[in-house]
């Protein structure tokens, strides 16, 4: 029941927060919810895209538990197990915002797992022209705004880098170079493969992934980096 209204409870649950800290932030406005009948309620299509806005602001120790309450499995892969070498591209041809959205749908049809690409275009200049993807240190994650169970065979994720960066509608007002495209299945897998990718791409990794010569160097620097972040947890 992806749009049912979920309890104060239900939502510290959800999120894998702790209720006491879920009561002092709806309090004080940081959180999606209604008081009704001064009991809080939250809408679930109306959480996930509040954490898909907030991801990036949350702390490592948050989003493990996000990834915990979503069902990452202890030592999961959970983007680089998504990523296949054929949707790696290191210097992308494209040099404007609405190129790189097709460019990287055309990507995706690459990895032979894409059904729909018109769907996925769709979605994903949608999602952009409601809220840009791009996070700090030159990274974007386009991804729809729900997900697309019958856009694709199995999840995906690609990674494209464009040769130098482009105006993508960043709130922080840099220009943006990496991108993470992301095609998943189902609310829960979405938020905890977002969930471990924030936590990948750390300032150190971004740089060194804006150094790396070849598809195949920049596929291996984010498993390691995974593989690095699965053992610390």
């Amino acid at each position: 029941m992806p749009y049912q209204n979920m309890s104060l409870g239900d939502f510290a649950k959800h999120v894998g927060m702790d209720e006491r800290e879920v009561w002092r932030m709806a309090d004080r406005g940081l959180l999606p919810g209604t008081k009704v009948a001064g009991e809080w309620r939250f809408n679930r299509a109306r959480v996930t895209e509040w954490l898909q806005q907030e991801m990036s602001t949350f702390k490592e120790d948050r989003l493990i538990g996000l990834e915990q309450a979503m069902g990452t499995r202890t030592g999961e892969l959970a983007v680089t197990e998504l990523i296949g070498l054929e949707g790696v591209e290191a210097d992308l041809a494209a040099n404007t915002r609405a190129s790189v959205l097709s460019e990287l749908v055309r990507l995706a049809e690459r990895t032979g797992l894409l059904y729909d690409e018109k769907g996925l275009h769709a979605a994903i200049e949608e999602r952009e022209s409601l809220c840009s993807t791009a996070l700090p240190h030159g990274v974007a994650i386009p991804h729809p705004r729900q997900p697309m169970p019958y856009a694709s065979a199995e999840p995906l994720i690609c990674v494209a880098r464009l040769s130098r960066g482009i105006p993508f509608g960043s709130p922080y007002r840099d220009l943006t170079r990496l991108f993470f495209l992301i095609c998943c299945h189902d609310d829960r897998h979405h938020l905890r493969v977002l969930a471990r990718l924030v936590r990948i791409l750390d300032v150190d990794t971004i740089g060194r992934l804006m150094e790396a010569d070849t598809s195949e160097e920049l596929l291996g620097l984010l498993i390691e980096k995974e593989k690095s972040v699965v053992n610390d947890t």
